[in-house]
Parts: structure tokens; sequence; C-alpha cells
């Protein structure tokens, strides 16, 4: 039996995105998003940052992945410097490991909160066409 683990993607390794290939074809469970606990911030415009927040948090989207501990670690070494890996609560209440972000971090490089973009794939789209509606 091969061993796997579930992960929640919710940046550049989502589906359309660029580090898609990071995943290396990776079986998609389903969309999700989490519980309205969160910030999202653009580190660089080359991913997201999340943390979790006591209050103001929104609903992240995402996806939901079946990695392979082969398809895990390979995504693990292509993660950017800062990340680490957390547990967040998705809308049905379960958690799951993801991607989380140092707010400290955040912070002291006052990178952008991107929140009101309400995902990461809506806040590119709006960087390649910044006249596109947003919430």
């Amino acid at each position: 039996m091969v061993d796997t683990k579930h992960f929640f993607i919710c940046g550049s390794a989502l589906t359309g995105q660029p580090d898609h290939q990071n995943l290396q074809g990776a079986n998609l469970i389903c969309a999700t998003q989490t519980l309205p606990l969160y910030r999202l911030y653009s580190v660089d415009d080359l991913h997201p940052g999340i943390y979790e927040v006591s209050e103001g948090g929104i609903s992240i989207p995402g996806e939901i992945y079946e990695l392979t501990i082969e398809q895990y670690n390979n995504l693990m070494a292509n993660e950017p410097p800062g990340l680490y890996e957390g547990q967040i609560k998705l809308e049905d209440g379960s958690e799951i490991s993801a991607m989380l972000y140092p707010q400290k971090l955040i912070e002291s490089y006052g990178w952008p909160d991107i929140s009101k973009y309400g995902g990461w794939a809506a806040y590119k789209q709006h960087l390649l066409d910044p006249s596109a509606p947003h919430p």
C-alpha cells in the first residue's frame, strides 16, 4: 500500500497557476475553502502568505490534493523560504495540512494584504487585468 497525504493548496500550485507542475500529477480530491479565519498576503507577488487571525478573517479558496510521499517531498523541496507546514480549518470544520507564513515576517516586510480579492488566483488575475471587478 502506498502512503499518501492530503494537502490544501491555495497559491501558486493551484490548477492554472505557474507552479502547478510542482504537484507532479497529484490527484485532485476537490475544490474547497477554509473557514473565515485567515488573512491573505502577497509575498513579492510570487506566492501567498496566510496566517490565522482572531478576527477579520476571510475564507480562502483552494484545492485538496492526495499526494504520494514522493509528490509531497517534491512539493516541500520547491516551497519558497519562510513557508512552513501547519494545520488549517476547512469550511466543513475538518483540519488539513497547508503552507502558512509567519505573521511577523509579513509585517516586517510590509507585504500587502490581498484578502479583498478573495484568493490567490483572483489576485493574480487582477494583476493581469486591473480593470476587472473584484469584491
